[in-house]
């Protein structure tokens, strides 16, 4: 069996090299899809197809269109949805995309530091595993083909 998983979250790390290497040492048969993390691509992917906008409004919502798009073809085909909050910056994109999981019934797993509980407390509670380590993830995926 092969899955396919959805690794959202912040991108200022290397979470999800980090999770697929590990994952690859396991020789667990996962295909893994994301949102876009080259940052510069993701800015201006509105602008490099539509052309130049008039100000940053327009570039922001041409990028965000085609970025909404991709990721939620993405989501749509992933068998589960694994989202990471790490420890600083303020990570709507991985809320929203947990969230989105969480609607369209996708199995999800959430990867949030203890500093994180309280806040979101109401989206841990909508997912089927809260974790705070990527090798606990790791764990729970080779769960599934034990």
């Amino acid at each position: 069996m092969e899955l396919t998983v959805y690794l959202a979250g912040e991108i200022h790390t290397n979470w999800r090299d980090e999770l697929e290497e590990k994952v690859k040492d396991k020789k667990l048969n996962i295909n893994f899809v994301s949102p876009q993390t080259n940052h510069d691509l993701s800015d201006d992917i509105g602008e490099k197809i539509l052309g130049e906008q008039p100000n940053n409004y327009f570039r922001d919502d041409a990028a965000s269109s085609i970025n909404n798009l991709r990721t939620t073809v993405l989501m749509q085909n992933a068998d589960i949805v694994i989202a990471r909050f790490g420890d600083e910056y303020k990570q709507w994109n991985t809320a929203m995309d947990a969230t989105t999981a969480v609607n369209l019934g996708k199995p999800l797993i959430l990867i949030r530091p203890k500093a994180h509980i309280h806040p979101l407390k109401e989206l841990s509670n909508k997912a089927n595993v809260v974790l705070e380590e990527v090798d606990q993830a790791v764990e729970v995926l080779e769960y599934i083909y034990k």
